[in-house]
C-alpha cells in the first residue's frame, strides 16, 4: 500500500451525503512515495505469478524484458496509468470497497489508454450476497481545468451513473480466468438478472495534479445535483511530472540490475 494520506496534509469537508477531500503530499515525503510506487507498479502490469514462471523457465533477463514490454513509453499514458494506480490503491486502503481486478494487465497496447470505466470497486455483503459498486474516474493532469473536470463528470454520469455493462463483464471474465468464480457470479447476477439500482452505486472522482484541488475541483463537486453519493478526492503533488518520470525510471533501472 502507498499510504498517501500518511505522507500528506489532509483536509476534508462534507455536503449532505457527499464528501470532498484534499490530500497534499508533504515535500519531504516525495522520495518515499516514489519508492513505494516503484515497489507496487510492476504488479499492476503483470501478474507476479506470471513473472515468477518466466523467471523460472527462461531466466532473469527474459522476466525483466516481459515487464519492460508492458510499461508505457508515452508520457500521457504513463500519467494516466499512475492516476489509476493511485486511485485503486487508495480505494483498497482507505474505503470499504476493494478493486478486484488490476485491469492494466490487459491493455491492448502499452502506449494506449484502456476504454471503459477507469476503476470499479466492489463491496460484497457476506450475509445476503448482495453487491455495491464504486464507480471511479481517475484524472492525472499537471493543471486541472474545467474541461477536464467536466469530462470526468460526464464519464461518471454515463449509463445513468451506473457502471458500464462492458466494464462489469470485463471484470467478471477476468475474475473467472483467475479462479474467483464466486464474485464473478455475483456481478453477473446483478447485471443480467436483478439489475443495478442507483442506490447500489457510489461515485468517486480521484485527481492527481499539481494544481490546488480546493478551487475548481471543489466547485465542480459542490455543483453536483444528482442523487448518487459522491466522493471527490484531489491528490496534490507539486512535482507532478517529476514523480511520474522518477517512478517509471526507477522500475526500469531495477530491471537492469
Amino acid at each position: 500500500m502507498l499510504n498517501i494520506t500518511d505522507k500528506s496534509e489532509v483536509s476534508e469537508s462534507s455536503l449532505g451525503q457527499h464528501s470532498f477531500k484534499k490530500i497534499e503530499l508533504k515535500a519531504d515525503e516525495f522520495q518515499n512515495l516514489v519508492g513505494a510506487l516503484v515497489g507496487v507498479l510492476p504488479d499492476y502490469y503483470v501478474d507476479p505469478l506470471s513473472i515468477a514462471s518466466t523467471l523460472e523457465q527462461l531466466g532473469k533477463p527474459a522476466a525483466a524484458e516481459k515487464l519492460r514490454l508492458k510499461l508505457p513509453e508515452v508520457k500521457k499514458i504513463r500519467s494516466g496509468d499512475i492516476g489509476e494506480i493511485l486511485a485503486a490503491d487508495y480505494i483498497d486502503e482507505k474505503t470499504i470497497y476493494s478493486v478486484p481486478v488490476k485491469k492494466l494487465r490487459w491493455k491492448d497496447h502499452r502506449n494506449m489508454a484502456m476504454r471503459g470505466d477507469d476503476v470499479i470497486g466492489v463491496l460484497i455483503n457476506q450475509e445476503d450476497q448482495t453487491i455495491r459498486f464504486l464507480k471511479i474516474e481517475a484524472k492525472s493532469n499537471k493543471s486541472l481545468s474545467r474541461a477536464v473536470l467536466k469530462k470526468a463528470r460526464d464519464e461518471l454520469d454515463l449509463d445513468e451513473g451506473l457502471p458500464a455493462p462492458h466494464a462489469l463483464e470485463f471484470i467478471a471474465e477476468r475474475l473467472r480466468e483467475t479462479g474467483d468464480q464466486h464474485i464473478a457470479d455475483i456481478i453477473e447476477k446483478v447485471q443480467l438478472i436483478d439489475g443495478i439500482r442507483a442506490n447500489q452505486v457510489e461515485h468517486l472522482l480521484f485527481t492527481f495534479t499539481a494544481s490546488n484541488p480546493g478551487t475548481l475541483q471543489k466547485d465542480a463537486y459542490e455543483a453536483y445535483s444528482g442523487n448518487i453519493k459522491q466522493s471527490s478526492i484531489g491528490f496534490k503533488v507539486n512535482n507532478h511530472q517529476e514523480l511520474i518520470g522518477s517512478v517509471y525510471q526507477g522500475v526500469l533501472d531495477g530491471l537492469d540490475d
